[in-house]
């Protein structure tokens, strides 16, 4: 499934909602659907800051891929990073690159997230995008 095809089943799955109340119990059930996350992982290095909750995301490359795995102590945080786990993890640093997370506009998650919540999503897509650039480079750097 492309980038683009994950964030159009999210949007799907949203629309399902008109209630606000549903939609954040549907973000809390994907964080409770998020791999529990190795201690081994849950370290300063892989702490996000910016975040008011704890938030802790890894990545590794496998075969020209990112795989993303991550966890928080708060579960609508923990819900968001499952949804953009969902949609970016298993791709191309290229492909992460080339689609940005507007699919949380659709559906209306940013215009319904306090302002600290708001910052965090961004800081979470941030992370994401700076494994990309740094995985980018390093393939970049092993063909020359």
């Amino acid at each position: 499934m492309t980038i683009r095809q994950a964030q159009e089943e999210i949007i799907k799955e949203f629309e399902q909602y008109a209630d606000w109340e549903d939609r954040y119990k549907k973000i809390i059930e994907y964080g409770k659907g998020l791999p529990e996350l190795s201690d081994s992982f849950k370290t300063e290095k892989n702490k996000l800051a910016g975040c008011q909750s704890q938030v802790w995301i890894n990545a590794r490359l496998e075969d020209g891929k990112i795989i993303l795995e991550a966890d928080s102590d708060a579960s609508i945080v923990k819900g968001l990073v499952a949804l953009l786990i969902k949609v970016y993890s298993g791709h191309t640093p290229d492909e992460i690159l080339s689609n940005p997370p507007d699919y949380f506009r659709k559906i209306g998650i940013d215009s319904h997230l306090s302002p600290t919540r708001k910052n965090g999503l961004g800081a979470m897509m941030k992370q994401i995008q700076m494994y990309a650039v740094a995985f980018k480079a390093l393939g970049d750097k092993q063909k020359h």
